[in-house]
């Protein structure tokens, strides 16, 4: 059976692994537009700030690998233009060559990915203007910063913003945040922001709220960036406001897309159109907590949807449970962690729900060196299932979050959190652990 994957990351790689493990003499075809296969885009952050040397260490495997060691026919610099289901064939163009192509399949996974917005703002082509993405995105900024640049400003307070804001840091920089939100991290609630606004600003982070970009001045080379209120010298930007799934190519076919571009599949990974399978960021992610197709792309997502659709693609049936939108991120000398719903989101689905918040210590409190963790519950009124969680702090957040994840999978109470049988050591924890603190507090 020949099968066909667009996209050599992640998800695609994963679905070929699992093809060429468990499948007898499968023709695996794999077509990336660029020239880089599976590596770790969420480390780019990292290798600008120069935390990891080489962007390539990022490179879980290549090309080359690929081929040689595991009989992948992995194409670089192929981008699929058309996808014709009903001759199950998907052609495009070498993007160097510029030669066209087109290849049959009989199973098909569409697994592209998203790529970064900008908006049509005047100026967005100027030299300076960065997004971030892949290898080549990060070493573009990376040779940018070897020029004098002393003011960086970052449009979004989202991950991505919020990491590199820490790698420009880290780097000497003078940063700027511009927000159109009233503040950073949407995935947290407002009280729960505050912490990270603190932080921000306790590194001379300049935080600019509720301000809509304009567009960009300069000569060739960006040196302001104009909003509806002010307008800001920088020496280099970074735009971070969001991605769209790379979908484009699929508008004409019966395959189904939502509003924001992710091809919808269910629990198999299959799309409307038979032997059509979708994975990863360009597709859709069941929520255990919400009940609805979601896209929150995240790698741990892409990797184990990948694996999913490779199985199902062989006719090995495996489900993919869903999603709880956790996540854990880095920022200057905090973590920040959260999983499930926030109070946002709770009540646009209108869910009944309260919420606990706490302030607790991360190991210990008579220990040397405990520090505060903020710890913050939500959960549904009626039968005490927790139904989101965040944490803010210095150290553990990654612990609580990992456990409150596990918790809501499981759809366990407030109750059944008391309950559990979490280790003890005063250089690790309390007798009570901050997650179940904030369970006996609630109401």
């Amino acid at each position: 059976m020949k099968y066909v994957i667009i996209g050599g990351d992640a998800a695609g790689m994963s679905a070929a692994m699992q093809i060429v493990r468990n499948a007898s003499n499968p023709e695996v075809i794999t077509l990336e537009k660029g020239d880089i296969y599976s590596y770790g885009q969420c480390g780019l952050p990292y290798v600008i700030s120069g935390q990891i040397p080489e962007a390539e260490d990022l490179i879980a495997r290549d090309v080359e690998t690929f081929r040689k060691k595991y009989g992948i026919d992995a194409k670089i610099h192929h981008e699929v233009t058309n996808v014709d289901t009903d001759e199950k064939t998907v052609s495009g163009r070498h993007t160097e060559s510029g030669e066209t192509f087109t290849y049959a399949y009989d199973r098909l996974l569409v697994a592209t990915g998203v790529r970064p917005i900008i908006p049509d703002w005047y100026g967005k082509d100027l030299d300076g203007v960065h997004t971030l993405k892949t290898i080549p995105d990060a070493k573009k900024i990376m040779a940018d910063l070897d020029h004098d640049v002393k003011q960086v400003t970052i449009i979004g307070g989202g991950y991505i913003g919020l990491e590199m804001a820490e790698s420009f840091v880290h780097l000497g920089k003078k940063v700027r945040m511009i927000e159109r939100n009233e503040q950073l991290a949407k995935i947290f609630d407002e009280d729960m922001a505050k912490h990270i606004h603190e932080e921000a600003e306790k590194h001379n982070i300049e935080l600019c709220f509720s301000e809509q970009v304009e567009g960009f001045k300069g000569e060739g080379h960006v040196t302001s960036v104009v909003t509806d209120k002010n307008e800001y010298a920088s020496d280099l930007v970074l735009v971070a406001v969001g991605v769209k799934p790379n979908t484009d190519f699929l508008e004409d076919t019966p395959v189904h897309l939502n509003e924001k571009g992710a091809v919808i599949v269910d629990a198999y990974m299959k799309t409307n159109v038979e032997d059509v399978y979708s994975a990863g960021d360009c597709a859709t992610h069941y929520h255990r907590i919400k009940r609805l197709n979601d896209h929150i792309p995240l790698g741990t997502t892409a990797n184990k949807q990948g694996r999913t659709a490779g199985l199902n693609m062989i006719d090995k049936p495996k489900a993919f449970e869903g999603i709880l939108g956790t996540s854990v991120i880095k920022f200057l000398d905090l973590t920040l962690g959260r999983t499930g719903v926030s109070v946002r989101e709770a009540k646009a689905l209108n869910m009944p729900f309260d919420t606990v918040v706490t302030e607790a210590k991360d190991i210990a409190g008579y220990y040397p060196g405990a520090e505060k963790l903020h710890v913050k519950l939500l959960y549904n009124t009626e039968n005490q299932r927790i139904i989101g969680g965040q944490f803010i702090g210095k150290h553990g957040v990654d612990k609580r979050v990992d456990v409150l994840a596990m918790a809501l999978f499981h759809k366990m109470s407030l109750h059944d959190l008391e309950d559990l049988d979490l280790s003890y050591a005063p250089p690790y924890n309390g007798v009570w652990d901050p997650i179940q603190q904030a369970a006996r507090r609630a109401k």
